[in-house]
């Protein structure tokens, strides 16, 4: 790994960031919720990126991992404007999004701003409009009163929170229900045994791309995260694609 970098925002914020200069579009790759850059698939394709001279792009968004800020301030619009900022600023040429559950609702966001660069997006178990088939009724009322809500964390002790803030910002943010105006190649890849986010949020996601080149890979036995050897060796060949 490169030594840890910060770049610093608008109003004094911090966010740590990895870049490795390379040669083909810059990969940037982006967690999901309550995640960072230290985790397996990130660090495994930042790795990769290296060992084939490729540029590569890691971050943690404010509030997470080694970055400046307050999870429960934390919205998608903050960490598509900060993701935004980094590329404007060490980023060259064509970019290749590759966004990791939550991150493959910050991924549409983002690409949408830089639809000129794009070499193409890659969504790992995508996860967009998650505040709506994501919740019960009783959740979604709870969050529109302002309130937090908790729910069973299967990869830590602490339950995860969804805060109101987040929740709010999200629902003017919402892709599935109207076309999504991006054209270029979109690879997405989702495991059939995804306890999170069912599958067929990648059908979904398919359907309302403009796009005529999308592909949908499934793993029939990979759950969520899919950060076994087999389910990193899969997404490193689908990122190679894009290197010819």
């Amino acid at each position: 790994m490169t030594a840890l970098l910060h770049h610093t925002l608008y109003d004094g914020r911090r966010i740590a960031f990895r870049y490795t200069h390379g040669a083909g579009p810059c990969l940037v790759f982006l967690p999901g919720y309550m995640s960072d850059m230290s985790g397996s698939k990130a660090t495994a394709l930042f790795a990769e990126s290296q060992a084939q001279g490729r540029a590569c792009l890691l971050l943690d968004y404010s509030g997470c991992g080694l970055s400046d800020g307050d999870f429960a301030e934390g919205m998608l619009s903050a960490w598509r404007d900060e993701v935004l900022a980094l590329v404007a600023s060490y980023v060259s040429g064509p970019v290749l999004l590759a966004g990791s559950s939550m991150g493959g609702w910050l991924m549409l966001l983002v690409a949408e701003h830089l639809k000129h660069r794009l070499a193409g997006l890659i969504g790992i178990a995508p996860a967009p409009d998650f505040t709506r088939w994501g919740y019960s009724e009783e959740q979604r009322a709870a969050l529109e009163r302002g309130e937090t809500i908790f729910e069973p964390n299967p990869y830590g002790p602490e339950p995860t929170p969804t805060h109101a803030k987040f929740f709010a910002d999200a629902e003017c943010h919402l892709r599935l229900e109207s076309m999504i105006d991006l054209a270029c190649p979109v690879r997405l890849l989702h495991g059939k045994a995804d306890a999170d986010v069912p599958w067929e949020i990648s059908l979904r996601l398919k359907a309302m791309l403009r796009s005529a080149d999308v592909q949908v890979t499934l793993v029939e036995d990979g759950d969520h995260r899919l950060s076994r050897d087999s389910d990193i060796a899969l997404l490193k060949a689908i990122v190679a694609e894009f290197y010819g």
